[in-house]
């Protein structure tokens, strides 16, 4: 999505005819002035896009297609998380290339909130050139920055032109720096998909005194809850004398109504994913999680730009919602074992 660009030399300053100074040292000191400008910006931006009223404004593109492209993504995620794994234990045993190609898989559906978050930050925040196929900015700060200390040092335009500037028309560079961007823009997909288990875990702990982590935990308690309810309706002598009987012979669910609740959780579960943000996006926000992350994703930026092709924005957001699944897993497997 960033478009890398490279400035005309019809708008590089006239030659200097002192003894030039260090190209790349001129264009290092643009880039940190581009990363200053874009620091001071963050708090405007968090406070415009991931406030409740500018939450509920962006979510609205999540009604449509991005209802069906949230629950895929969900269960891309444990997809996701292996490959990471995966390329980190490649990274160790000092097979960096592969890694790198591991580690930039993302095998995720590009949803509407997702494609319009990329496009604010692009444009409204880092404002670099942008093409998301249906808009386009040429915008560009980064050029600007660079040749405002251009311009400052006098450097001639022969200098300017070559190769100083080569990493901005670097092939890979582009699609290094979307990687980072899509690294954040899916920390909100994980985030959502952790308060998604929050809450599955809340209406256990509310309802019936127990952890339920996920859906595989609450479905069976929850179905049993149901098929006691049915049975006491169903009871030939009367609701009242129903409860007392099945107060003491407890009524146990059959296999497939756990099975149908817990698809019916997951489902549900899966497709809150899309909204969730409403509620985690004003709470990061609150916490300075939203922040912290574009701080480091613009550091992150200006490291790949001056040439640091390893920078990358790390998160543990991904990690921390698969704790809550692997939970939920082993805690289904003990049950299973022990009845």
């Amino acid at each position: 999505m960033v478009q890398p660009s490279q400035p005309g030399p019809e708008f590089l300053p006239p030659p200097d005819p002192a003894t030039p100074p260090d190209i790349e040292a001129v264009v290092a000191a643009g880039i940190a002035r581009w990363a200053e400008e874009r620091h001071a910006r963050v708090g405007a931006f968090v406070d415009r896009n991931f406030s409740l009223a500018g939450t509920i404004r962006l979510h609205r593109r999540a009604l449509g297609a991005d209802l069906l492209r949230a629950p895929a993504n969900v269960a891309l995620m444990p997809l996701f998380v292996l490959a990471q794994l995966a390329a980190a234990g490649l990274r160790a045993a000092g097979a960096r290339r592969a890694a790198g190609r591991l580690a930039s898989r993302r095998p995720f559906l590009e949803t509407a909130v997702a494609r319009e978050l990329a496009w604010r930050l692009n444009v409204d925040l880092l404002e670099l050139p942008c093409d998301d196929g249906r808009r386009r900015s040429d915008r560009d700060a980064l050029a600007a920055a660079i040749l405002a200390e251009l311009a400052a040092a006098g450097c001639c335009p022969a200098a300017s032109a070559g190769a100083p500037l080569r990493h901005r028309t670097d092939a890979g560079l582009a699609a290094r720096l979307d990687g980072v961007v899509g690294t954040w823009t899916g920390t909100r997909t994980a985030a959502s998909e952790l308060l998604s288990n929050l809450m599955l875990a809340g209406a256990g702990a509310s309802a019936f005194q127990q952890l339920t982590p996920g859906a595989l935990s609450l479905a069976p308690l929850l179905a049993g809850a149901l098929a006691q309810q049915a049975a006491i309706l169903s009871f030939p002598l009367g609701a009242t004398l129903g409860s007392l009987w099945y107060g003491v012979f407890a009524v146990s669910p059959s296999p497939w109504l756990v099975a149908g609740v817990t698809v019916g959780l997951m489902v549900a579960g899966a497709v809150l994913t899309a909204f969730a943000g409403i509620a985690g996006d004003p709470l990061q926000r609150a916490l300075g999680l939203h922040r912290r992350r574009l701080h480091r994703l613009i550091d992150a930026l200006a490291d790949q730009l001056r040439g640091d092709h390893e920078a990358a924005l790390r998160v543990r957001d991904h990690y921390v919602a698969r704790i809550f699944d692997v939970v939920d897993v082993v805690g289904a497997a003990v049950r299973a074992t022990t009845r």
